[in-house]
C-alpha cells in the first residue's frame, strides 16, 4: 500500500474544495450583473457545468488531458478513460506524496469553471440547448488540448511554455472563446439592462477571491514556499489591479464605483494565475497594476467597438490572461522557482517569445474555433433565441422560473 503524506493530500483536498466554490461564486458574480429577467438563466449555465463537466472528465476528459501524448503532443489518449488502471493507491506521478485521485478531483474542478466563464459574455442570447452542445464539444476540441499541450507534458510544454494556474488553459482561451460568441451571436435588443444585484455580485466576488487561493496556490501540487508564494501574489495582485481600476474610473466618472473596484480585482485574479508560482511580489505589484489599467482600457474599447460582451469576460479574463502570460515571459525568475525559467528582464527572451507566441496561438484558436463551432451547432439547434424570447427574458421563456417574486424587484 502506498504511503502518501496526510498534510499535502489534506491541502490539495481544501484547494479542489476553494476551487470548486469559485464555480457558484462566478454564478453569483453574474447573476447579480445580470438584468433581472435573466438572472437564473445564467446562473444554471455555471451549475450545469458542474454536473457535465464532471461526467465528461471522468469518461474521458482526465485521459485526454493526462495520458498519453498524440497527434505530435496535442493531445493525450483514453488509457484512462473512467480512471482505468487508477487504484486508490496509485501515486500521482507529478507528485507521490498524493494520490492520483486527488489531482483528478482538483484538475476536474479548472474544467467545469473554465467553459462557465464564457457564459457571461452572452448572457439571454443564446438557448439552453445549443449551450449544452457547446459545453462538450468546446472542452473536447479547446480546453482539453491546451490542458494536455501545457500542463500534461504535450507541445508546448516540451516547447518550454509555463502557465502556473491557467493564463492561457483558462482566461486567454475561454475570453477569445467568449468575443467569438459576441460577434457570432450579435447585440442584446435591450443593452442598457442595469446589474440586478450589485451585492449579490460582491457575494460573487468574495467568493471567487477566496478560491483563488486554491487556483493558485494549489496549483503549486506540493505544501512548500512556492505554495505561499503564490498565494500572497494572488492577493497583492488583486488588490493592486481592484484599487487601480477604482483610480481610473474614479477619475473619470467623478464617483467611486463598487462594481468597478469588484470588477478590478477579478481582473488582477485572472492577470496573476499564470505567473503566481514564477514571479516575486515586487513583480505581482506590477502585474496587479498593469492588470486594472490595461483590463479597464480593454473594456472601454469593447464598448467603442460595439462588442455587446455583456459582462466583460473578454476585456477581463481573455485580456487579462495574455498580459499575465506576457509579462510572466518578463518577470519569470529561476531564483523564484528552480522550475521555472528566466524572463527578458533577467535575459530570458527565448522564454518571452515563446510565452507570447503560445497565448496568441491560444487566443486565435480559440476565437477561430468557437465561432465556426458556433456556426455548426447552429445547424442542429439554433443558438440564438428568438427575439420574444429575449425580450421577455429567459428565466421565464427557457426556464419557467422567477428569481424574485413579482413585486420584489
Amino acid at each position: 500500500m502506498a504511503s502518501f503524506d496526510a498534510g499535502t493530500t489534506g491541502f490539495m483536498l481544501l484547494a479542489t474544495s476553494l476551487v470548486m466554490l469559485m464555480t457558484p461564486g462566478l454564478a453569483f458574480f453574474y447573476g447579480g450583473l445580470a438584468g433581472k429577467r435573466n438572472i437564473l438563466g445564467i446562473m444554471i449555465q455555471s451549475f450545469v457545468s458542474m454536473g457535465i463537466t464532471t461526467i465528461m472528465w471522468y469518461l474521458c476528459g482526465y485521459s485526454l488531458c493526462f495520458s498519453g501524448n498524440e497527434m505530435g503532443g496535442v493531445i493525450g489518449d483514453l488509457h484512462k478513460a473512467c480512471m482505468h488502471g487508477v487504484s486508490l493507491n496509485t501515486p500521482f506521478s507529478g507528485n507521490p506524496k498524493i494520490p492520483e485521485f486527488v489531482f483528478f478531483a482538483y484538475q476536474m474542478m479548472f474544467a467545469i469553471i473554465t467553459p462557465a466563464l464564457i457564459t457571461g459574455a452572452f448572457i439571454n442570447r443564446v438557448s439552453f440547448k445549443s449551450y449544452l452542445v457547446f459545453l462538450v464539444f468546446w472542452q473536447l476540441l479547446v480546453y482539453y488540448p491546451f490542458v494536455h499541450m501545457v500542463w500534461g507534458g504535450g507541445l508546448l510544454a516540451q516547447w518550454g511554455v509555463r502557465d502556473f494556474a491557467g493564463g492561457i488553459v483558462v482566461h486567454a482561451t475561454a475570453g477569445f472563446a467568449a468575443l467569438a460568441s459576441v460577434i457570432y451571436v450579435g447585440k442584446r435588443k435591450d443593452t442598457e439592462s442595469p446589474p440586478n444585484s450589485i451585492p449579490l455580485i460582491a457575494i460573487g466576488t468574495g467568493l471567487l477571491w477566496f478560491g483563488w487561493y486554491g487556483f493558485n496556490a494549489g496549483s503549486e501540487l506540493d505544501v512548500d514556499a512556492i505554495t505561499g508564494q503564490a498565494f500572497i501574489n494572488t492577493d497583492v495582485a488583486a488588490s493592486f489591479a481592484a484599487i487601480t481600476w477604482l483610480i481610473i474610473e474614479w477619475s473619470l466618472v467623478k464617483k467611486p464605483k463598487l462594481v468597478g473596484l469588484l470588477t478590478g480585482a477579478v481582473a488582477g485574479l485572472a492577470t496573476i494565475t499564470p505567473a503566481a508560482g514564477y514571479v516575486s511580489l515586487n513583480a505581482a505589484v506590477v502585474i496587479g497594476i498593469a492588470a486594472g489599467g490595461v483590463c479597464y482600457l480593454a473594456v472601454h474599447f469593447k464598448n467603442k467597438r460595439g462588442w455587446d460582451d455583456a459582462l466583460d469576460v473578454w476585456g477581463v479574463h481573455g485580456v487579462g490572461g495574455c498580459i499575465g502570460t506576457i509579462l510572466l515571459g518578463v518577470f519569470a525568475a529561476k531564483s523564484m522557482n528552480a522550475t521555472g525559467d528566466n524572463g527578458l528582464k533577467y535575459g530570458g527572451t527565448t522564454f518571452f517569445i515563446h510565452q507570447l507566441v503560445a497565448v496568441i496561438v491560444a487566443c486565435v484558436y480559440a476565437f477561430v474555433f468557437t465561432y465556426v463551432m458556433l456556426a455548426v451547432i447552429n445547424f442542429v439547434t439554433k443558438v440564438k433565441v428568438p427575439e420574444e424570447a429575449e425580450l421577455k427574458g429567459l428565466d421565464d421563456s427557457i426556464h419557467g422560473e422567477q428569481a424574485y417574486d413579482a413585486g420584489v424587484v
